[in-house]
């Protein structure tokens, strides 16, 4: 089940990045990897608690916030506005292939995919 959900997420993966190639927007190509692990950024929450960085890391992570503002993006031109959605679809689905889910709010190593790092 494992390497289907896998599997899963890196089709998603690679849909997201054929659209963000045919994106309008052109930028060079060393702020991709830059941008791409932008929404890692989230986790500062963690220097406050775990419960507030819990909060941050899931809606920088979540794939309903990413599909609104694809959506968002379609429907107002919004280029920008859907490339960050495109972005956050793509981080969040590499996260999770890499086992990194949602976070739960008593620790960072317990995920909705299970426990990572040394408690697992």
């Amino acid at each position: 089940m494992k390497n289907l959900l896998r599997s899963e997420q890196a089709m998603q993966l690679a849909l997201v990045i054929i659209a963000l190639y045919y994106q309008s927007i052109h930028f060079a190509w060393w702020l991709w990897p830059v941008l791409f692990l932008a929404p890692d950024l989230s986790m500062v929450g963690y220097l406050i608690n775990s419960r507030v960085g819990a909060v941050l890391y899931n809606i920088a992570h979540h794939k309903a916030v990413a599909g609104v503002l694809i959506i968002a993006g379609v429907v107002g031109h919004l280029h920008v506005v859907l490339f960050v959605g495109l972005l956050l679809w793509g981080h969040s689905s590499f996260d999770r292939i890499m086992g990194y889910g949602l976070k739960y709010p008593d620790s960072f190593d317990h995920t909705h995919l299970g426990f990572i790092g040394q408690n697992k």
